[in-house]
């Protein structure tokens, strides 16, 4: 009997646990082979490809972002052999189970809920005597007839084999997130989660997860994401892992958590801060809302004052990049409350803040009152909501403008230092430079093409042009400082025309070889040849104080002249300054 678990992961560099689990307990009465894809490859690629490992039978695993996909491919299969067995499980497929079976015909299982025990003991029934009735938490036919087996008990989690030592995942491990789980749970009622429904938090055996964690670092697993939904609700469980990935980390490894940020004790904190290498950790936190009256409404307990101290803390230690994360649409937040939710959150400047649209989750409370607030949403996965009682979609509409430019110029980090200036002394509140910007971007078409680096610096210039932009030459001079800083070779055509005609730079390089104090000592100290100057460097002005913006925030408007360097072999320019006045000649 040849077994096949697949999955249709979101993005390649992604894997899948959950049928790493499935092979695990199986093994060894049945062995199971891993096939994994991407929803990008083409369904024929996928179906050509499960369809010469000749399998008897082939577990899907589903999800809000593979669902429609994933059937597509089961689809096709039942098509070509039917008589190969289809097994569908996941969080997608184990809430409206009746609906799913009457919906997809070619589902002949599906496993509701935890799928270790189950899985094998179907394995088991197909192999054997077919007493599907013995088999709990599945669903199936029986002549033409659905029926669903009430679920089993919860598992010990502490009893689960490792789904980590696997031979054939030992080559993906340095090219792929490696995702790991400690507990099973959430302590929390969010009405919008799916975590929300089982009550209570198990927990893994802890020595055997850091064991897993130990094999994956040694045989190069270099990001590792902990999917616990609450890591760090038992305060002693987080330092005890905290305090062993800091004291056995291999350089160049990266963890990554979700958190619950206010409920962080400060010296949990100070502890990482003062402990943890810079890079090491990387927190993720769900915010979701500042509006109080909302999160009563959704059963989410949150005190922003105490999140806004940890995630602040955080930020100021240096150490521990960060990523916040909002949804729009939840019940009671209009477009005005969300634009506040927004600046609230913006405020505490996070490395990377993620803009979401509320999601009616199969099985949540909040999609089983739906009716309540009055939401209208998408018919299939991933069920984003298109309206509610206070929300049209022309807000929503808008608001996705501000998610598109966010993303580009925020959480890419791609000029910094102009962004910070325009959301804090260009525009009112951060939220209408991103608004603005995202709906100039959407009228101008450009969503719908691609974007070189160039071009979103320009596509900026232009909007901050038609905005009539009172400030517009310092931004621009930020936006020369943030572009020549962010390369790693010299460019051959910037976005700008350049200030110094070639008898002017001649002049220049001339002055910096002949008293390169002119430029700091540090700039000294590289000893450039004259060839090395013109090869690896680029000068230009902008026409204000750098240097003094950068270490104040105050704008001098006495210009600069900047040399921009960019060693060889490494990733990023180095930035010198001089005054201008410095450079002209003496009378």
């Amino acid at each position: 009997m040849k077994v096949i678990c697949a999955a249709l992961n979101a993005k390649f560099i992604h894997t899948n646990l959950a049928i790493r689990y499935l092979k695990a307990y199986a093994e060894p009465e049945y062995l199971v082979e891993l096939a994994e894809y991407t929803i990008k490859d083409p369904a024929m690629n996928i179906v050509t490809d499960l369809f010469r490992k000749k399998p008897d039978i082939i577990g899907f695993s589903c999800y809000i972002w593979n669902i429609e996909e994933t059937i597509k491919v089961i689809k096709m299969i039942k098509k070509i052999n039917p008589a190969i067995k289809i097994i569908v499980g996941g969080p997608e497929v184990s809430y409206d189970v009746m609906e799913w079976m009457e919906k997809v015909p070619e589902f002949d299982f599906i496993v509701i809920g935890e799928g270790e025990e189950t899985f094998k003991q179907l394995l088991t029934e197909l192999d054997g005597d077919q007493q599907f009735e013995n088999v709990h938490g599945i669903a199936y036919r029986n002549e033409g007839k659905v029926k669903i087996n009430p679920q089993r008990n919860k598992l010990d989690l502490k009893k689960l084999p490792s789904p980590f030592r696997f031979e054939e995942d030992i080559q993906h491990l340095s090219k792929r997130i490696t995702y790991i789980e400690t507990s099973r749970g959430c302590p929390f009622s969010c009405q919008f989660c799916l975590s929300s429904i089982e009550v209570g938090v198990r927990y893994f055996d802890r020595e055997k997860i850091k064991e897993d964690i130990r094999y994956l670092m040694k045989h190069g697993a270099k990001t590792i994401k902990f999917v616990d939904r609450t890591f760090n609700i038992s305060r002693s469980y987080a330092m005890d892992m905290f305090q062993f990935l800091i004291d056995e980390h291999v350089p160049g490894t990266v963890f990554q958590f979700e958190i619950t940020a206010d409920i962080m004790r400060p010296e949990v904190i100070e502890f990482l801060n003062r402990n943890a290498p810079p890079g090491l950790f990387r927190f993720e936190i769900g915010v979701q809302s500042t509006n109080d009256y909302t999160n009563e409404l959704v059963m989410r307990k949150q005190n922003f004052e105490k999140l806004s101290r940890t995630v602040t803390m955080v930020k100021d230690g240096g150490k521990i990049a960060q990523h916040l994360d909002l949804i729009a649409g939840l019940p009671e937040e209009d477009y005005a409350s969300f634009k506040k939710t927004f600046n609230d959150v913006f405020a505490l400047r996070p490395e990377e803040l993620q803009l979401g649209f509320l999601k009616m989750l199969r099985g949540t409370g909040l999609r089983i009152r739906a009716n309540e607030h009055q939401y209208i949403f998408m018919d299939h996965a991933p069920y984003e909501i298109l309206s509610n009682s206070v929300l049209s979609f022309d807000d929503i509409i808008k608001i996705k403008q501000v998610e598109d430019v966010l993303e580009k110029y925020w959480n890419d980090h791609r000029m910094d230092h102009t962004i910070e200036y325009l959301v804090s002394k260009g525009f009112p509140t951060p939220f209408d430079f991103f608004q603005e910007f995202g709906t100039y971007w959407e009228e101008n078409g450009w969503e719908k093409i691609g974007h070189q680096l160039e071009d979103l610096f320009k596509r900026l210039l232009n909007f901050l042009n038609a905005m009539k932009l009172k400030e517009l030459t310092v931004v621009e001079g930020l936006m020369k400082y943030d572009y020549l800083a962010g390369q790693k070779y010299k460019p051959r055509k910037p976005w700008w025309e350049p200030t110094y005609e070639k008898d002017e730079r001649f002049i220049l390089y001339q002055r910096f070889l002949n008293d390169p104090d002119m430029l700091g000592s540090e700039f000294k100290h590289l000893n450039l040849t004259e060839k090395e100057l013109y090869k690896h460097t680029m000068l230009e002005e902008v026409p204000f104080d750098l240097e003094k913006y950068l270490l104040t925030g105050q704008i001098e408007m006495e210009p600069t002249s900047i040399l921009a360097y960019f060693p060889p072999h490494e990733e990023k320019a180095v930035i010198y300054t001089c005054k201008k006045n410095i450079l002209k000649p003496a009378s």
